[in-house]
């Protein structure tokens, strides 16, 4: 499903991704551990394409080296960032209705499926996401990506999704 081979990526002269090896099949759960500045944000962001890298990312057969980041969505690739990115003077619902592709019907997720998954974030729909907790927040980021409907998610490991993992797998 996704093949990463001897990925390279810098930032400026900063060599920081050294020949990165990572295969993951279908229904695998794989997750990427190590100390701070190992790697785990900067491979997920090369795989998505928001950093230029050497080597070959496969995603089910077609290779997303230098394809956009937006591309690479289409294709149903999901990134939950470290950073969570929401817009804070959107309500929790706004926020996660952009999460939706345009021309996107009946995906795996719903909104009423991100209430189940996460109780507060219904609790919070009508409160600017600024307002939220960082863990709020979190919860928030993944949820987008998922009305997304992507095909799988490569999330880096600083994002708390052991809450949802059971759900997430049966779908």
């Amino acid at each position: 499903m996704l093949k990463v081979q001897q990925l390279h990526a810098h930032y400026g002269k900063s060599h920081v991704l050294h020949g990165v090896d990572l295969n993951v099949g279908e229904n695998e759960i794989v997750a990427l551990l190590g100390r701070n500045g190992s790697g785990r944000s900067t491979t997920a962001k090369a795989i998505m394409g928001l950093v230029s890298v050497q080597g070959q990312v496969d995603w089910r057969g077609t290779s997303l080296v230098g394809l956009p980041a937006h591309q690479i969505a289409r294709l149903g690739l999901g990134y939950v960032p470290e950073n969570r990115d929401i817009f804070p003077r959107l309500t929790v619902e706004q926020n996660l209705l952009l999460g939706v592709k345009p021309g996107q019907r009946g995906g795996r997720w719903s909104l009423q499926d991100m209430y189940e998954l996460f109780p507060r974030l219904k609790e919070r729909a009508r409160v600017e996401a600024g307002q939220l907790s960082g863990g709020e927040q979190q919860m928030l980021t993944l949820c987008r990506t998922l009305m997304g409907d992507p095909a799988d998610s490569a999330a880096t490991a600083a994002v708390a999704v052991g809450l949802a993992l059971r759900k997430v797998s049966d779908r």
